[in-house]
């Protein structure tokens, strides 16, 4: 980790979105910028950054965090930075406050190599090819690590000069990025890439078949526009089901106490819902969800 520590850590999909009418990223200095607010508000969290892309209006990571409320500070601390950022170097006033952090539990095989892919995949929508993309994490995977133009070590640099690049007062001096002769991330030396090859059983061919082959639209719907919905009982019925049946291969109506209640914070997080829809959809009362709510730790158990 960061901080120098091992610890047991799960995969977390953090969205940028709900920007459709504002660009936040209109030149070359603002993609920087994000991309490495990201890196450093990572760091600052304890949280690792598998792969990461940078679009004209959203952004998509994919991350390794101890618990979720550590990548939940992660995502609003990337929103929060940003922000201040865009109001520095333009006039317009609170040009982030329609957009929105969206964190997610991957919580299967299927779920995490798919978003693994779908991250990468935005770029397609540029009309660019997906190598080509500059402000995307793709290019460190499957280069056994080596960055493709390393110009400067982070750590090498005086703090003022790391305060004078990044922006921060954070302490960088221990970070293994590297820079190119422009001064922008090379994605080798900051992203996970051994977790994501691992993932896909080290084999670039499984990794390049699942970006080719992955339906854009369903991830998209699972993943940034879904937890923005509401849903009315029948349709959050279905879905908790689904994921009864995932976790526990087991009807909603079959599961023990322990296991709904390992159910609830899940679905707390990962949905726009509310203690009374979770209480009818789960059958629990409202009390027991509120508890069940009140004691959860943050770190998803294991199954």
């Amino acid at each position: 980790m960061p901080d120098g520590t091992v610890r047991t850590v799960y995969p977390f999909h953090i969205s940028l979105e709900g920007m459709e009418s504002v660009v936040l990223c209109r030149d070359v200095e603002d993609y920087d910028r994000m991309e490495k607010t990201f890196f450093v508000c990572s760091w600052e969290n304890n949280v690792l950054i598998i792969i990461y892309v940078v679009m004209s209006n959203h952004g998509h990571l994919s991350v390794l965090a101890t618990d979720y409320e550590s990548a939940r500070r992660t995502g609003t601390d990337i929103l929060k930075r940003y922000s201040q950022y865009m109001s520095g170097r333009y006039p317009v006033q609170g040009t982030l406050r329609r957009a929105s952090v969206d964190v997610q539990y991957l919580d299967s095989d299927w779920y995490v190599r798919n978003t693994l892919a779908y991250i990468p995949r935005n770029v397609l929508d540029t009309g660019c090819r997906i190598e080509d993309y500059r402000w995307s994490g793709y290019r460190g995977m499957f280069v056994n690590g080596q960055c493709r133009a390393p110009r400067y070590k982070v750590s090498a640099m005086s703090r003022r000069q790391r305060e004078a690049v990044f922006h921060t007062h954070a302490n960088l001096a221990d970070v293994p990025w590297c820079l190119d002769a422009e001064g922008h991330l090379e994605p080798a030396s900051c992203c996970d890439w051994q977790y994501l090859e691992a993932a896909f059983n080290n084999d670039q061919a499984f990794f390049l078949k699942t970006i080719g082959t992955l339906n854009p639209a369903e991830m998209h719907l699972k993943l940034v526009e879904s937890p923005r919905r509401w849903r009315n009982d029948s349709e959050f019925i279905l879905t908790v089901g689904d994921i009864a049946l995932r976790w526990f291969n087991k009807e909603i109506d079959n599961l023990t106490l322990e296991q709904k209640k390992r159910l609830v914070p899940y679905l707390k997080r990962s949905f726009h819902t509310s203690v009374s829809q979770l209480a009818r959809c789960v059958r629990l009362s409202p009390r027991e969800i509120r508890e069940t709510l009140k004691q959860c730790e943050g770190a998803p158990k294991e199954r």
